[in-house]
């Protein structure tokens, strides 16, 4: 008798004890752990970041810390912390939190547009992904890099073509430059690559001139035309007498990138300099911004024409008045210059 009830009591504590480790596993492992009201919460874990830190990082999107700390310990994610861009949906438990962590680093959409240089390009990148924008300079002006690839710092922005990439968040500032890369011999496809060719012009040259094309007009129906005139000229002999190389020109020449100027006056042409392309024939050193795809396979597809040059519409304005004569070119000039003037536009 004496040995049934201690039997009983056994089996009794062996049941509260399950009971117990049933509710433990369930509250800290199962139950939904997430205190947020979105659908998703993104979290960003830095190289290098500690355990302490992801606590830090994750401590305000949880119910209970302290269960998440439970489970992280028993999976030994606490020495496994990963780096990268997370996503935790709403709902979500312990369990599946530590598991979206430690193997679903999700990649971020990186966006950059026409940049004037590579500092600009450097510091806009620097705001989407973890490398600093030092980092990204020191990355895409490496010696050894520009060389094994047929660039300079002139022509390095070349291969950063505007659009939208999908990039891990931890990914380096080599990885970055790399990756530009890849993506911009697979612009330069077959296609792209004999349109370049029958109109004479290396890849680095059709940039070159597609940045001086993005600068002239921000009409993409306008391109094609703008880049006819350029090409036109080229045929010539002609300088290309662009305008916005002449203001590059002065930016360089006064190291400063900031200033804004509307109208580009005499005594600019005559900077001396090898992006001024009134005292240049040929194709500036590189390209003076970064062109859009637009702008690109607006001179790989350029309008031919007979026109040589051209000047602002002043009655339709964010377009251009085209002229295949000078006699033709200097009245419409004259009409630009008299408008500007009633502006008071002086630089």
């Amino acid at each position: 008798m004496y040995i049934k009830k201690i039997f009983l009591a056994v089996v009794l504590i062996g049941l509260l004890f399950m009971c117990g480790f049933a509710y433990y596993v369930y509250n800290n492992i199962f139950i939904s752990n997430t205190a947020f009201n979105n659908e998703e919460a993104h979290i960003y874990i830095s190289t290098d970041a500690t355990f302490s830190e992801v606590i830090e990082e994750i401590d305000p999107l949880l119910i209970s810390i302290k269960t998440f700390i439970n489970v992280a310990k028993r999976k030994s994610y606490d020495t496994n912390v990963k780096p990268g861009h997370y996503i935790i949906i709403n709902g979500m438990n312990n369990n599946d939190i530590i598991i979206a962590l430690r193997s679903n680093n999700v990649p971020v959409s990186v966006k950059f547009n026409n940049q004037e240089r590579i500092e600009n390009l450097a510091g806009q990148i620097s705001k989407q992904i973890e490398t600093d924008s030092l980092s990204l300079l020191n990355a895409i002006r490496e010696i050894e890099f520009l060389n094994k690839n047929g660039l300079n710092l002139e022509t390095a922005l070349s291969i950063y073509i505007p659009n939208t990439y999908e990039v891990y968040w931890n990914i380096s500032a080599e990885g970055f430059r790399d990756r530009m890369l890849k993506e911009s011999i697979k612009f330069w496809n077959p296609d792209r690559k004999q349109k370049a060719s029958n109109i004479g012009l290396s890849a680095g040259q059709v940039m070159s001139l597609a940045a001086i094309v993005q600068k002239e007009t921000a009409n993409e129906d306008e391109r094609q035309r703008v880049a006819g005139v350029y090409l036109n000229r080229i045929k010539r002999g002609m300088p290309l007498q662009a305008d916005p190389t002449v203001i590059y020109a002065k930016k360089l020449m006064d190291d400063d990138f900031e200033q804004e100027i509307k109208r580009v006056l005499y005594k600019d042409l005559k900077i001396d300099s090898p992006y001024n392309t009134y005292k240049n024939i040929g194709m500036p050193p590189g390209p003076i911004t970064m062109p859009d795809i637009s702008s690109i396979d607006a001179v790989l597809n350029y309008e031919k024409h007979s026109y040589l040059f051209f000047v602002a519409d002043v009655n339709n304005f964010g377009y251009h008045k085209f002229a295949k004569t000078l006699a033709q070119h200097n009245r419409n000039r004259r009409e630009y210059v008299r408008w500007i003037s009633q502006q008071g536009i002086k630089r």
